[in-house]
């Protein structure tokens, strides 16, 4: 009973915890080591090659377990390539649009994933749609106000809340600098949005090929192995300086061994074993911790000001996340109860709603 208390509850706890803390120290240490020269394009390249090492070393011991597996047919390894072509170019708009702002802002942004999932499973026919049910309503309300909150926080920086050391605001609010960091705060949370539009769409191919192929450590390896088939020429050709390419042993060689064993790597493997563990909802809980984690971790390391448009913006969102959240779960009671009310293409396991 211990043990299996440990397994269901204690241990999901902890390590969804511990991921919050890593992806979030991934966009730190990215912005560390942006800030130190290190090109962005450089460090997705490495990333991919780092995780892939790793998945590859770790394979022996997971092979046991895929004994009995469909073989890979063309259109499995279409699908999976698929994932790594849109892994690359999210991760192209997001660390680029983490450039022009802060991993305070990137986690706030993150909560959109719940309800841009939700939009594009009704277009796939994914999703339970009963307008006249609380749940759905839910939904819809939810995802409306998250987009709102979006909005916000890109739109309206508002009053320095916590002030950055480094930052001296000597200028006024009609300055040309003020103006340009303005601009870019807006583009770059723009980036943001286009990266956590991508991630849904990645979601429900996942959901797809996992469903046809269920061995998650041979689908997350043959994913990033595309990811590196595209993203070394990709970023090679957009980032033609060889000497960028070379990698300093300091916060640049720290920040690419970090995100690629951490989080390109084992945030995904953590992620789908927690979905059979405890579900979607359990694992989409977790994701307005980051913000949190973020905002402290941004002003600790980095130095960075929290704006108070920021916060409110981050509010509404995460109001909006726990409503699409409740509509999920009042939506699983239902299908315990009835599952006739339930398309079968619908399985409350499949993870569109990951953190």
């Amino acid at each position: 009973m211990a043990s299996r208390y440990f397994y269901k509850d204690v241990l999901p706890f902890t390590v969804m915890v511990a991921i919050e803390f890593t992806n979030v120290g991934v966009s730190v240490l990215f912005k560390a080591a942006t800030q130190n020269g290190l090109s962005f394009y450089v460090f997705i390249a490495y990333s991919y090659l780092v995780s892939t090492l790793v998945l590859l070393l770790l394979q022996p011991f997971f092979l046991k377990w895929s004994r009995g597996l469909p073989p890979l047919n063309k259109s499995l390894i279409f699908r999976i390539f698929l994932l790594g072509v849109l892994g690359v170019i999210a991760q192209l708009f997001g660390y680029k649009g983490l450039e022009y702002t802060t991993p305070t802002l990137s986690s706030a942004l993150g909560n959109l994933i719940p309800a841009f999932t939700f939009i594009l499973a009704i277009f796939f026919r994914m999703e339970y749609i009963n307008l006249r049910s609380k749940s759905s309503q839910a939904k819809i309300l939810g995802s409306t106000v998250s987009i709102l909150g979006a909005l916000v926080v890109v739109l309206y920086k508002g009053p320095m809340i916590i002030s950055s050391p480094s930052k001296k605001p000597l200028h006024t609010i009609d300055s040309p600098i003020n103006l340009t960091t303005q601009s870019n705060w807006i583009l770059g949370g723009s980036l943001l949005v286009i990266e956590f539009l991508i991630i849904p769409i990645w979601y429900i191919i996942q959901t797809n090929v996992i469903k046809e192929y269920p061995s998650e450590v041979i689908v997350v390896f043959l994913y990033n192995l595309c990811g590196v088939i595209v993203s070394v020429p990709l970023c090679l050709l957009l980032e033609p300086n060889l000497s960028a390419w070379k990698i300093n042993p300091n916060i640049e060689l720290i920040s690419i061994l970090f995100s690629g064993i951490f989080c390109t790597g084992l945030s995904s493997l953590v992620h789908t074993w927690g979905l059979h563990v405890k579900g979607p909802l359990y694992i989409s809980m977790f994701k307005p911790l980051s913000i949190a984690i973020a905002a402290c971790m941004s002003a600790i390391f980095l130095g960075d000001a929290l704006y108070f448009g920021t916060v409110v913006g981050a509010v509404v969102i995460s109001i909006g996340f726990y409503a699409v959240l409740w509509g999920k779960s009042k939506e699983e009671l239902i299908r315990d109860f009835d599952t006739n009310r339930v398309p079968l293409s619908y399985n409350a396991k499949t993870p569109l709603l990951k953190g």
